[in-house]
């Protein structure tokens, strides 16, 4: 018999709904269920592609004994990180503070009447093994203290509430005598650092870090590290090792060894977007490595072909698990990109696997469980007759050599009862999240300005059509879409990074030239711009328009959606008292309201903030913009001090604030500067320049005098890049 979870809309609980345990979703009925029958509530915390919260489902969740007695003794609420990352911010950080570490499955036991947790965990298995209680054993320990130790259980929780408040708040104190340029030296150093760690354990693309080693390149700091050798190495890593699938394009999560070589195999679309963003930059700093570009248009055609919506969204993830055939009873990881020896062997002829072998890591006992996870051995471009090889396992992969889309697995039933032409395929979870969606869009918007692949370009901007059409209800910006329809108000994270990736439009949008028309690529303008527009250009057709009028608006249309954002982020989450951006609406059964500024796998939301906050003081010339990114920096500068390697991208954004560049100059000149790297300047496409001016350079409230030829605007572009306003 199914259980509540039943009738959501996400894949992840709905792979809980017919487990015996009497599942509830986090909503104001199991809240008052556990209130009112005076039981703890166990929450459980999970996502689709997780394969422990997976292997947990199938053992622990389906347990008959186990059920009963939690069904009797608890209120079981299960939520899905990606719909609230809220809730699993704060419970997060509550069991590092309990046990000192984390992870998912996250599971903790909540007091029921004011939602305080009192012991976690992650995975718990059945029967006690690997160091583990049995799971059943844990929930009687967990009763009879519940219902014997309540004085030492109020204790416990009154510690952990103020904990969790003081990390909230954190220190209002700004230090007087702080130098923000030694700040930010000290940042680039600490977090290059990080980046440098090489140990024996699973290797993160680490994509925050990577970003502002990748920006100390420029200021030639003497340190320890070197942060060009460091961000090469990290993109050799990415493009070259077993974590980028080379037959089909795309990014694993991260490999569970130091040598970057198995992979977990499932594929997020946060890592995809980041991964491509660095990439390009990368790139654009020199290091033309062919791996490079290969991956970046191995990554677009996995996303074309397999995450991307017929409406222009991108989905959101893919599992590591698959089935080898319709009657395996389980997935199994990795079964969908793994290739034996033998297998190869019946597919290739021998000069194939022989190449093939020369240049990945192939091997008859093979690197992962007996067979193949690709790794390649060096940098270079591969031969075309190597390209062709790849080829044929794709063709055995997906049971054609042409594939241009791939209809996603929806579940483990479509998974399994589906006629595949090739192996069966990954359950994909098709939901759109805004954030993910967004450092999508920013890598793609990145990728086409750098190598110029107008494709790059389309799909990122039919991404973004697509949330600014459909994720506003009641005036409302919305984080979630399943099939249509938008759910979950938008978090921090939802509002920085669209806003980023806005801008980020913007920004390839003012290197468009016809052919393509620049006004096809750009959302609907408002009726107030609309009558701006028309007013300035004297109610001109739009056929009439120049290329450079054309690519005006087209760009100011990208600005005009990123400033109404922002305004709604300011009125919903910016915290008056604090400074910074709250992570959620209030909400009453919050026990903390946190404001985001650790990285994590993605970018903190108060770091992409505050580079918005000074791009767009940039663009528009509002100088509260600027004391708005100010006032956030301030609110987070103790933190910054303590603990660089918790927040890289606060230290992005301090480089934005400390060196905030306008370039004001003609289309020709901008298409030569887009492909460059130029970390903290915003391009702004000048219709009307003086004689004999090809562009300005402006830095924070003041510019430098007239540049008359390219070599004059390119050195003043040097110079302001590393010399603080």
């Amino acid at each position: 018999m199914s259980n509540r979870l039943a009738q959501s809309q996400s894949l992840y609980l709905r792979k809980h709904a017919e487990n015996p345990i009497d599942w509830q979703p986090w909503d104001e009925e199991a809240l008052e269920a556990a209130r009112v029958g005076n039981k703890p509530i166990f929450l459980s915390i999970g996502y689709s592609s997780c394969h422990w919260c997976t292997v947990m489902e199938g053992e622990a969740f389906s347990d008959l004994a186990i059920a009963q007695y939690m069904n009797a003794n608890f209120i079981p609420i299960k939520v899905d990180r990606e719909e609230r990352p809220d809730l699993d911010s704060i419970y997060m950080q509550a069991l590092q503070m309990m046990t000192g570490q984390g992870g998912w499955p996250l599971n903790v036991f909540l007091a029921p009447e004011d939602l305080v947790p009192f012991y976690g965990g992650t995975y718990f298995p059945v029967e006690p093994r690997y160091g583990r209680p049995g799971f059943l054993q844990v929930l009687q320990s967990i009763r009879r203290f519940y219902d014997v130790e309540t004085t030492k259980m109020g204790d416990m929780k009154a510690e952990l509430q103020g904990l969790l408040q003081q990390a909230a708040v954190l220190s209002s104190d700004v230090n007087p005598a702080l130098d923000w340029q030694d700040l930010l030296r000290a940042g680039i150093e600490t977090n290059t650092g990080v980046l440098t760690a090489r140990g024996y354990g699973p290797s993160f693309p680490m994509m925050p870090y990577a970003e502002i080693a990748l920006r100390g390149v420029r200021f030639g700091f003497e340190s320890r590290y070197d942060a060009k050798e460091t961000s090469t190495q990290r993109g050799l890593d990415l493009a070259l090792g077993g974590i980028y699938d080379h037959v089909a394009g795309g990014f694993h999560r991260y490999t569970v060894d130091s040598t970057w070589t198995v992979p977990h195999f499932e594929k997020m679309l946060y890592d995809n977007g980041q991964i491509v963003e660095f990439l390009a930059n990368l790139w654009a700093t020199g290091v033309k490595e062919p791996a490079f570009e290969r991956s970046i248009a191995g990554t677009y055609q996995w996303l074309k072909r397999e995450m991307t919506a017929p409406e222009g969204y991108f989905y959101a993830a893919q599992d590591a698990d698959s089935f080898t055939d319709s009657t395996a009873g389980e997935p199994e990881e990795g079964a969908f990109y793994v290739w034996s020896y033998a297998e190869l062997e019946g597919i290739l002829s021998r000069d194939e696997l022989e190449e093939l072998a020369a240049e990945f890591t192939v091997t008859r006992e093979g690197n992962f469980e007996g067979s193949n996870v690709l790794q390649r051995r060096q940098a270079g471009k591969l031969s075309d007759t190597l390209e062709a090889t790849l080829k044929k396992l794709f063709a055995v992969r997906y049971g054609t050599s042409s594939a241009e889309t791939f209809p996603p697995a929806r579940d483990n039933r479509e998974a399994k009862t589906s006629n595949w032409p090739g192996r069966i395929p990954p359950v994909t979870d098709t939901k759109a999240i805004v954030a993910w969606n967004s450092l999508m869009i920013s890598g793609l918007a990145r990728a086409y300005s750098v190598f110029g692949n107008f494709e790059y370009l389309e799909l990122a901007v039919g991404a973004a059509k697509f949330i600014l059409d459909s994720q506003w209800v009641d005036g409302r910006f919305h984080r979630l879409n399943y099939e249509g329809q938008p759910a979950v108000w938008g978090q921090s994270e939802d509002y920085a990074l669209f806003i980023k990736a806005l801008l980020d439009l913007h920004q390839a949008s003012v290197g468009l030239t016809s052919p393509p028309t620049p006004l096809d690529l750009t959302p609907s303008p408002s009726p107030a711009l609309a009558q701006r527009r028309d007013s300035a250009r004297g109610e001109k057709k739009e056929g009439s328009f120049s290329s450079q009028e054309k690519t005006s608006i087209a760009s100011n249309l990208w600005l005009e959606k990123a400033v109404s954002l922002q305004d709604e982020f300011d009125e919903f989450l910016w915290s008056v008292e604090l400074g910074g951006y709250y992570n959620t609406a209030s909400d009453r059964h919050l026990i903390v309201r946190e404001r985001s500024y650790i990285d994590n796998a993605t970018p903190s939301a108060n770091g992409v903030a505050i580079a918005n906050l000074v791009r767009l003081f940039l663009l528009t010339e509002n100088l509260q913009y600027l004391d708005r990114a100010e006032q956030t920096l301030q609110a987070f500068s103790s933190m910054m001090e303590r603990s660089p390697q918790a927040c890289p991208t606060l230290f992005s954004a301090l480089d934005w604030y400390r060196h905030p560049t306008l370039i004001r100059t003609n289309q020709n000149e901008i298409s030569s500067l887009l492909p460059q790297y130029l970390p903290t300047a915003m391009l702004k496409l000048e219709t009307d320049l003086p004689p004999n001016v090809i562009g300005f350079v402006c830095q924070g409230l003041s510019c430098q005098e007239p540049a008359v030829n390219q070599e004059q605007l390119w050195q003043q572009v040097q110079q302001v890049q590393t010399i603080s306003s």
